[in-house]
């Protein structure tokens, strides 16, 4: 099972990876037959090419990214970050806590995101 340490390491390279804009990147982090759910009550995502198709929109944005908080209880983690985006002279800040799920060797099995655009997005 992986460590509590590696579960934190995974998450942290996530946010990085999502804050950097490479999303071709964030797709290696999960298995080939991981979910996502982001935000919670939209369609799942189920398997590689789909998690690829999602996270293809991150590729190359102008972003930065930070983790607020992380919990990590047996083999699933919890926890908050903070993604600002910049499109033109606005940055958009969405803060959402993210709940995770890893196999034995650290990789992300099933992601939820939980946030809403209404409550937790800002234009700066």
């Amino acid at each position: 099972m992986a460590t509590p340490e590696q579960i934190r390491e995974v998450v942290e390279q996530y946010v990085a990876l999502v804050g950097a804009g490479r999303g071709n990147s964030v797709v290696d982090l999960y298995t080939d037959d991981a979910t996502v759910e982001d935000p919670v009550g939209t369609e799942v995502r189920r398997g590689r090419a789909a998690i690829a198709e999602f996270y293809g929109g991150l590729e190359g944005i102008d972003a930065e990214a930070r983790l607020i908080d992380c919990r990590v209880a047996g083999h699933e983690a919890v926890f908050a970050f903070e993604l600002a985006t910049k499109a033109g002279d606005d940055t958009y800040v969405v803060s959402p806590f993210d709940h995770m799920v890893f196999d034995e060797d650290g990789r992300i099995t099933a992601m939820r995101a939980f946030w809403a655009p209404e409550r937790d997005m800002q234009v700066r």
